[in-house]
């Protein structure tokens, strides 16, 4: 195998990462999981909360923002 440049490693890595973000809510939970793990055991148990908040942030059943307002029904509701 080839090896590559650590520059286009880190290009290559970081498309990956923002690829994986793109598609969070899309993902099995199973898949989530091990990917939260895998990536708190690379950044270190201190950022296991920070990790946390910017994927929920960013879920579409969990981000307000993908979400209108709800409009009240015809009842009152």
């Amino acid at each position: 195998m080839a090896t590559m440049v650590k520059g286009t490693d880190d290009q290559l890595t970081h498309a990956l990462g923002a690829s994986v973000v793109q598609i969070w809510s899309y993902l099995p939970p199973d898949v989530q999981h091990e990917l939260f793990e895998e990536a708190t055991t690379c950044l270190g148990e201190r950022m296991r909360h920070q990790l946390a908040l910017f994927l929920h942030e960013r879920h579409v059943r969990t981000d307000f923002r993908t979400r209108g307002i709800l409009e009240p029904d015809s009842l009152g509701g």
